[in-house]
C-alpha cells in the first residue's frame, strides 16, 4: 500500500554548470584562445624568426580578444546577448519605430 507518488521535477536541468568560474561551456572558448595563442607564438618565434617578446606580443592578441568576448558578451549575460549586440550594431534597432524616419501623415495640416 504505497500512497506516495514519485514525480520528476527537472529542477537541476536548468544549470549548465561552471568550469573555472566560467558559465556553461565558456571554458572551451578560453582553452581555444590559449591554443591559438600558443600556436601563434610558436609560428612567429620559430618559423618567422621574430624576437621572443615580439612573438609574445602578437600571440597575446588572440587571447585578449577571446577573453574580451567571454567576459564582455557571455559571462553573466542572458542567453543570446552577444548575438543581439551584433545585430544591433550591424542593422540598427529591431522592431521599434525610428522616430527620425517616420513619414508625415498626408492629412496633417501644420501651416494653419
Amino acid at each position: 500500500m504505497n500512497s506516495l507518488r514519485f514525480t520528476e521535477t527537472n529542477s537541476a536541468d536548468d544549470s549548465e554548470g561552471k568550469t573555472w568560474g566560467l558559465d556553461g561551456n565558456l571554458f572551451w572558448y578560453v582553452a581555444g584562445g590559449a591554443f591559438v595563442s600558443v600556436i601563434t607564438m610558436l609560428l612567429f618565434f620559430s618559423a618567422f624568426r621574430t624576437g621572443f617578446f615580439v612573438a609574445i606580443g602578437v600571440a597575446a592578441v588572440p587571447m585578449t580578444l577571446t577573453l574580451g568576448y567571454v567576459f564582455g558578451f557571455r559571462q553573466g549575460k542572458p542567453p543570446g546577448y552577444d548575438i543581439d549586440c551584433a545585430d544591433l550594431w550591424l542593422s540598427g534597432r529591431g522592431f521599434g519605430p525610428d522616430g527620425a524616419r517616420q513619414p508625415i501623415h498626408p492629412l496633417k495640416n501644420d501651416h494653419v
